[in-house]
């Protein structure tokens, strides 16, 4: 009588078994895969607007133009009513106190300060942790004034101020422009009217209207123009973004870099 054949599974079982005894417990293929390859993009329908928006080599569409960033963002806010501040101290006074400016309200908002017509204003992203009554009060605070120290600039001569109201870690500031803090800190820079700015942080552009900061050492161009301006051609005042106060403690080649950018800014202005 013929013994009936084992079973399909158990002969898999012992065929893993005999492998695992052999010491070999990974499967291997000849063929080789290019695991960090982008994946395809699937063809647009002919005709489409996706069609005829030219791609790069990566299948991504080179920039994204004004609708699609209304359709991500929403609709365009507006902080500023009839209502808002036409002089510098009305603006401080509501910058501290009007509602909207961020999600937690008044309480805990740090002031810019400074007077009208400075020769600089020093324009950071937001207050640094521990700052309460004074803007810039903590170890970034002291790395500035020595470095306005250096570039000739007595603490009297400058004005300081921040884009946001308050620390804000991992702020996304295209989102921040479009809720309406852009046209904000352009009438905050109107009002202040200092001879010129410097922007300390990578992220601030989206607020000024800028769509990247400055990577190369050359004087400013693109000088900033007040959204509320009568004349939106007439240029406000002259303009540097540089690296952030943060990156600038945590990398001296960042210093050397800044400071060879401002002297040859500086120069041309």
């Amino acid at each position: 009588m013929t013994a009936p054949a084992p079973p399909l599974s158990r002969e898999f079982v012992a065929a893993l078994d005999w492998w695992r005894a052999a010491g070999v417990d990974i499967d291997f293929v000849d063929d080789v895969t290019d695991w960090l390859a982008k994946p395809e993009v699937e063809a647009a329908p002919e005709g489409s607007s996706e069609a005829k928006r030219p791609q790069k080599s990566d299948g991504t569409s080179p920039k994204t133009d004004a609708g699609d960033l209304q359709k991500t963002l929403g609709p365009k806010g507006d902080l500023l009513d009839e209502d808002a501040p036409s002089d510098l101290a009305a603006f401080q006074e509501w910058w501290l106190n009007a509602p909207g400016l961020d999600p937690i309200g008044p309480r805990g908002r740090v002031p810019p300060r400074g007077e009208m017509g400075a020769k600089l204003m020093v324009l950071v992203l937001a207050p640094e942790d521990g700052d309460k009554e004074q803007l810039l009060s903590g170890p970034q605070g002291r790395l500035l004034a020595n470095m306005l120290a250096a570039m000739g600039f007595a603490a009297q001569e400058v004005y300081y101020a921040s884009a946001l109201t308050r620390p804000t870690p991992m702020a996304d500031t295209a989102a921040i422009a479009h809720e309406g803090m852009a046209e904000v800190l352009a009438l905050h820079i109107k009002l202040a009217a200092p001879e010129q700015v410097l922007a300390l942080g990578s992220n601030i552009p989206p607020l000024l209207g800028h769509a990247a900061a400055q990577d190369a050492p050359r004087s400013e161009k693109n000088n900033h123009t007040s959204a509320s301006d009568n004349n939106p051609s007439e240029p406000l005042t002259k303009l540097l973004v540089s690296e952030s106060l943060e990156s600038l403690m945590a990398s001296p080649r960042l210093k050397a870099r800044f400071w060879r950018r401002w002297i040859e800014w500086s120069a041309n202005r």
